[in-house]
């Protein structure tokens, strides 16, 4: 591995507005074969095909269809949206109009984290000069019919509206809770119409695709996860920030590069990830092993893991929308158990029952929070045994 991975390499030699030039010269459909043809997933973390949501949204023959960028980044240890957002937002607004023309949409939203208020100003300009320059607005790049244009939306700082649906309740101004499904976005989003929302760093992908080709992100990455992914590296490292790894990289050679060899821990994917020992850094970051939507978070041997797990629980506990019974009540159980642990006041039953109730969490809470909000505790608890079991009573 070389320090060339730091930073957003491949977006800042990016040619500008490449890739929309050359959207603009394809049909539909074609944008769309050429992004299914990349294997580009979601870089959100739930890592669905791009090509395939934007085939599902073209279809249904509806008149109003929107292009939605989640840029709701509130995972814990996530920052690389609001880096990619500051050094190349045109590449993300050139994303979000090339998803426009392959979905028949004339309208887009960038849905900002509250906490990034501090961007709109910049990224409102931007739009300005885009529409300046006929790449925003009717007839973009001269092309009859190529209709987009892009306004931003603030969200109010809560992290369940990182989920898509609960992303579009708040879009319409309802309380951000997630939605039954089906139906799904693609054909019942914003306002009732086919909707696409991808991830900030998605869309920057998708517009370099049309740029350089399906075979050119396929260069790097796995058979089942192409390309490069961006990841926001935090915690007890030597060098913390921005990097550019092809998918498939190892935890090994990440710490490595990070300067993090003598690692306790790697918490991937945020406070919903998975939380590795030592015995499990040789597993690759990618959708068929470990996935992530780009937060690394880095453990050294002095840390406790029943404070990390404490740090994440409460973080559930104050974020949970409280809509489901499994997520609500079973975050707060989990919390009381970790600092029973603590006190030395948990038994080795209760820990079982603890264990069983996150699995169950799982399983029936609604959504992606509650599903996954367990994660981090029964890692902990499976990779770290020893060190926990030592403190039951």
């Amino acid at each position: 591995m070389s320090a060339s991975y730091a930073g957003l390499v491949t977006f800042k030699k990016a040619k500008p507005d490449e890739g929309l030039r050359a959207a603009a010269s394809r049909k539909p459909e074609e944008i769309i074969s050429e992004i299914s043809d990349s294997n580009l997933k979601g870089r959100g973390g739930a890592g669905f095909p791009t090509g395939l949501k934007w085939k599902f949204t073209a279809k249904p023959p509806c008149q109003n269809k929107y292009v939605v960028c989640n840029a709701d980044e509130g995972e814990p240890g996530t920052f690389k949206d609001r880096v990619i957002l500051s050094e190349c937002p045109g590449l993300v607004f050139e994303g979000m109009t090339i998803a426009g023309r392959a979905i028949g949409a004339k309208r887009g939203i960038l849905y900002l984290r509250g906490e990034y208020s501090f961007l709109r100003k910049g990224l409102e300009e931007v739009l300005a000069e885009r529409r300046r320059n006929n790449l925003l607005g009717d007839a973009i790049l001269r092309t009859k019919g190529f209709d987009f244009d892009i306004e931003i939306r603030m969200g109010a700082g809560a992290y369940v509206c990182g989920e898509e649906t609960a992303l579009i309740e708040s879009l319409e101004g309802q309380r951000g809770e997630p939605r039954n499904r089906p139906p799904f976005p693609v054909d019942t989003g914003y306002l009732g119409c086919p909707t696409t929302v991808n991830n900030v760093e998605t869309l920057a992908w998708a517009a370099l695709i049309m740029a350089n080709g399906a075979a050119w992100f396929k260069k790097s990455g796995t058979d089942k996860s192409a390309g490069p992914k961006i990841l926001s590296v935090s915690g007890d490292c030597a060098r913390p920030g921005i990097y550019e790894f092809p998918m498939g990289v190892t935890v090994e050679e990440l710490l490595k590069e990070v300067g993090a060899q003598d690692a306790k821990a790697v918490q991937v994917g945020g406070a919903s990830g998975r939380c590795l020992g030592a015995s499990e850094f040789k597993r690759k970051i990618a959708y068929e092993d470990i996935s992530t939507g780009g937060s690394i978070i880095v453990f050294g041997r002095d840390r406790d893991m029943l404070e990390v797990a404490e740090n994440f629980l409460e973080f559930f506990v104050e974020e949970s929308c409280g809509q489901c019974t499994p997520c609500r009540e079973g975050n707060r159980k989990l919390l009381e158990g970790v600092r029973l642990l603590k006190e030395g006041r948990c038994s080795m039953r209760y820990l079982k029952e603890l264990m069983s109730l996150g699995e169950t969490m799982q399983l029936a809470s609604k959504c992606g929070l509650g599903q996954s909000s367990p994660n981090a505790f029964i890692s902990i608890i499976e990779n770290f045994r020893d060190e926990i079991m030592g403190r039951t009573s």
